[in-house]
C-alpha cells in the first residue's frame, strides 16, 4: 500500500493524465493513484468521469446500492458478467484492490442502502 502511495506525487500524476502519448497502463495508474491520494477536487472529478464512463461502456450494468460511505455498490454477479468474467475471479481482483491499497470494496447486502 505505502509502495504504490510512494511511487506518485501530484506533480507527477497530473502530468501523466495532460500527456497524450503516454501508454495505458501508465495513464491507469496516474489515475488511480489521483483517486486514492490526490486532493478532493480532483478525486470528485475522476469519480463524475468514472461514473460516466461507466454509465456509457455498460449501460445495463446499475448500482445495487451506496457503501456507509456513500459510493455506489454493484452486484459482484451483475459486475462479473458485464465484465465477461466468473464471480471468483471478479471476487479475487475486488479482493487483490482491498489488499493492495488498504481500502474496502466488497460489501455484504445489509451493509449497504438500497438504491430506489
Amino acid at each position: 500500500m505505502d509502495d504504490f502511495k510512494n511511487s506518485w506525487t501530484l506533480e507527477m500524476a497530473m502530468a501523466v493524465m495532460e500527456n497524450t502519448t503516454v501508454d495505458s497502463k501508465t495513464w491507469s495508474e496516474a489515475v488511480e493513484w489521483l483517486l486514492l491520494y490526490g486532493p478532493p477536487h480532483v478525486r470528485e472529478l475522476l469519480t463524475q468521469a468514472s461514473g460516466l464512463a461507466t454509465g456509457a461502456c455498460f449501460p445495463d450494468l446499475k448500482p445495487a446500492g451506496v457503501s456507509p460511505d456513500g459510493q455506489p455498490c454493484y452486484d459482484i454477479d451483475a459486475m462479473a458478467d458485464a465484465l465477461g468474467i466468473s464471480r471468483e475471479e471478479a471476487v479475487r481482483k475486488m479482493t487483490e484492490l482491498e489488499q493492495t491499497h488498504g481500502l474496502r470494496h466488497l460489501y455484504e447486502d445489509d451493509e449497504t442502502r438500497k438504491v430506489q
